[in-house]
């Protein structure tokens, strides 16, 4: 059996063996699993390996790319905006950036562009490395464009650009960059340990991105609106289609230490499950945000099939930022709210239990991915003991 570490609360063994399970499925990678109950850990484990090449185990601190799980993060940022009085997601954006509003673009509100119904899941033009690190040549790429489908018909993924629409607005509003206020106004005050933009000491600990075969950001052109797809993911060029490789990729030092709101937030499996825990709960260091802000949030804005679909994948449904349960991805039932992450990673609140969830992987899988469901229904069964 794998080497495993950490700790289980009596009554959730059953969730400790599906991770042992976990851990042993992966033969090279490791994983990371934190799940509290009211504030207090009842399973905090780790196991495998986060880089095999230098032998280094998995543990308790070891931080880990976030992939999209970082946009449910960001959906938390605005929630605590929303509840202090600061933002209206039914607002056009360009009530807060008044250079978005332009180009057919006038009418688009905050929710929308967060439901993924902004009609701007890709850039048409190309956007570069560098552009991605300064950030501002993103913004003005978007500011330009006009929607590509007529915003608020129809719903699709705005995989990377969601991190710059809403990261935007959350700068005007509160004149701090997104990954300062990522640290302010939700990592700090949680002391967990999860950054938007990763300094530079902490680059050695990262766990390797690990994809398996196949795991690359490409689609065969006979997939209807391959290229519409896959330029969602790369923006062009600026990301990589091969995500893995040492030092290359999401491995990439300068791409881990820039501001990517909508993939690369770097972080624990404890932080994630702290900061939803907080989202939910009073702690030490915040409030919850209110019940009317998370119902509101929590309403599904989009569900069903994209209007550009990807084959073999789920229809997952969208609330306002967050991923609510659906068919793919149940979570624990009608009170959760989270974001997945690709590879098979996610984290989430739930309202009833008053849990915070975090899973980490680098054993990014690509497709029949059983982990997280063995997690959840051994999680089921302790919750429901």
């Amino acid at each position: 059996m794998a080497e495993i570490s950490g700790s289980v609360a009596p009554g959730f063994e059953a969730v400790g063996a599906a991770f042992e399970l976990v851990v042993a499925d992966s033969a090279l990678g490791g994983a990371a699993l934190c799940i509290l109950i009211d504030g207090a850990p009842v399973v905090d484990l780790q196991g495998g390996y986060a880089i095999p090449s230098a032998n280094r185990r998995w543990t308790a601190s070891t931080p880990s790319v976030l992939m999209s799980m970082t946009k449910g993060l960001i959906a938390i940022i605005v929630a605590r905006l929303v509840d202090e009085g600061s933002l209206d997601l039914d607002a056009p954006v360009g009530r807060y950036w008044p250079e978005f509003g332009q180009a057919g673009k006038e009418s688009i509100t905050v929710r929308q562009v967060m439901a993924h119904r902004a009609g701007l899941s890709y850039p048409v033009d190309d956007i570069s490395r560098d552009d991605i690190v300064a950030w501002d040549p993103v913004v003005h790429i978007l500011e330009r464009q006009t929607p590509l489908w007529e915003p608020g018909s129809a719903h699709q993924y705005h995989a990377m650009t969601y991190g710059w629409l809403v990261g935007e607005v959350v700068r005007r509003i509160t004149g701090l960059d997104i990954g300062t206020a990522f640290a302010r106004l939700l990592a700090e005050p949680s002391a967990a340990d999860a950054w938007l933009g990763l300094p530079a000491p902490r680059l050695p600990e990262v766990a390797r991105v690990m994809p398996e075969p196949g795991f690359v950001l490409e689609l065969p052109d006979v997939v209807p609106n391959a290229d519409r797809i896959v330029r969602a993911l790369t923006l062009g060029g600026g990301m990589p289609s091969h995500v893995g490789g040492e030092g290359t990729g999401l491995n990439d030092p300068l791409l881990q230490q820039a501001l990517v709101p909508g993939g690369l937030g770097i972080g624990t499996a404890r932080a994630l499950a702290t900061l939803w825990s907080a989202a939910i709960l009073p702690s030490a260091g915040t409030r919850p945000v209110s019940s009317a802000v998370l119902d509101d949030m929590t309403r599904i804005q989009s569900a069903g099939p994209p209007l550009w679909p990807l084959p073999g994948a789920g229809d997952e449904s969208w609330g306002t930022g967050f991923q609510v349960p659906s068919i793919p991805m149940p979570l624990l039932g009608p009170t959760s709210f989270g974001h997945a992450g690709a590879g098979g990673q996610l984290s989430f609140a739930d309202r009833e239990h008053r849990l915070g969830f975090g899973f980490l992987t680098n054993d990014l899988k690509v497709a029949n991915d059983t982990r997280v469901p063995a997690l959840i229904a051994a999680l089921h069964d302790s919750l429901g003991r």
